[in-house]
């Protein structure tokens, strides 16, 4: 199945526009052992327009072998040593709400609860940050930061590269800080409480808190 064709069909309709771009990157990936697999590249959009309420946007999927699953910062559940960013996510977390310890890193509990976990490169060669960084996945994931933005969903925009999107969002919705890697977290990521804020913004809108 091609990857516009996994899309959620609200999605479909969304990004009609861009479907010749998602062939065309599908097309620049043919003979490459990509990560997450090919199934999985699109699995943070299966979901509904409607149903989110908050996006965390990551860089680029984890490149290790059997990691990313398609969903940004998530990894998958037989995953024993959680991933630098993922652990110091997981700190921060605990420190914001008081949630104890996850017993894996597999972060769907939290796109089931209308928390799109999106990349802003849905894919890279296995082994190998950021190979896929000009390949064109830009383009599509800006617009659906686009669509976004004018649906009142809360950004949480963790380093740099996040926050390039902050213009399509209001910015009363957006939380940005420092990237959780090893490399910035020091530097404004822990103590930022991302979570607690989501909850209360969330409160405001007249929607429910998000179970951490």
């Amino acid at each position: 199945m091609s990857f516009f064709d996994q899309l959620h069909p609200e999605w479909q309709v969304a990004l009609e526009a861009f479907r010749p771009h998602f062939l065309m990157v599908e097309q620049r990936l043919e003979g490459q052992v990509i990560a997450p697999e090919y199934e999985n590249v699109m699995r943070a959009l299966t979901t509904s327009i409607t149903s989110i309420r908050v996006v965390i946007i990551g860089q680029d999927p984890y490149p290790t072998a059997g990691y990313a699953h398609g969903l940004a910062f998530s990894v998958s559940q037989d995953i024993v040593k959680l991933p630098a960013s993922l652990k110091n996510i997981v700190k921060e977390l605990e420190s914001d709400c008081a949630v104890a310890t996850p017993l894996n890193g597999d972060l769907s509990r939290w796109s089931e609860q209308g928390i799109l976990l999106l990349n802003r490169i849905l894919t890279t060669r296995s082994g190998e940050s950021l190979a896929h960084a000009d390949i064109g996945w830009q383009v599509i994931t800006n617009e659906v930061a686009r669509i976004l933005g004018q649906r009142s969903v809360i950004a949480i925009l963790w380093g740099r590269p996040a926050q390039e999107l902050a213009h399509y969002f209001p910015a009363e919705l957006v939380i940005a800080s420092a990237h959780p890697s090893p490399l910035s977290a020091y530097r404004g990521f822990f103590g930022s409480r991302p979570f607690s804020q989501i909850n209360e913004i969330l409160v405001r809108q007249g929607h429910p808190a998000i179970q951490w």
